[in-house]
């Protein structure tokens, strides 16, 4: 079972902040899409107006993108869908609800272990103020951590 780390601000350890320029461009996207729609409307309406916003600040992504599932080798017939990714390495998984649950950052650690990525950002716009999440992981360690 991997480890998964709460670490608030700076970390230490075997996984550092990565890609710290990308998060911060992703992350202000976010906020500006936040600032001007403020919390209520439907997960649909951010990700939409945050496609908008990312194309306008030239930051590449791709979005619903499909991740399969290997099994001993095998690919599974059920897939993940992601519903953003950014540079082509940092997952976004986009919420609107009353907070970032243990089930939202259980999705995106799945996503993770899915996939050869190692940043998960989870952004919840539910709230009256943008809460985000990074999720980092390591393949080689099967460690996570959970910065804020």
């Amino acid at each position: 079972m991997p480890k998964l780390t709460k670490v608030g601000g700076q970390s230490e350890g075997s996984i550092g902040i990565i890609y710290k320029q990308e998060v911060y461009n992703i992350v202000g996207a976010c906020m500006e899409v936040h600032k001007e729609l403020g919390c209520g409307f439907l997960e649909a309406i951010y990700h939409e107006a945050l496609m908008v916003e990312l194309n306008a600040r030239k930051i590449p992504f791709v979005t619903n993108v499909k991740l399969q599932i290997n099994y001993k080798n095998h690919l599974l017939s059920k897939v993940y869908f992601a519903d953003i990714v950014c540079y082509n390495k940092i997952i976004v998984e986009l919420k609107a609800s009353e907070g970032i649950a243990p089930e939202h950052v259980s999705q995106i650690i799945n996503y993770l272990k899915a996939t050869d990525y190692q940043l998960g950002l989870l952004v919840n716009f539910g709230t009256k103020s943008l809460q985000y999440k990074r999720i980092i992981y390591s393949k080689s360690s099967s460690d996570f951590k959970e910065l804020s």
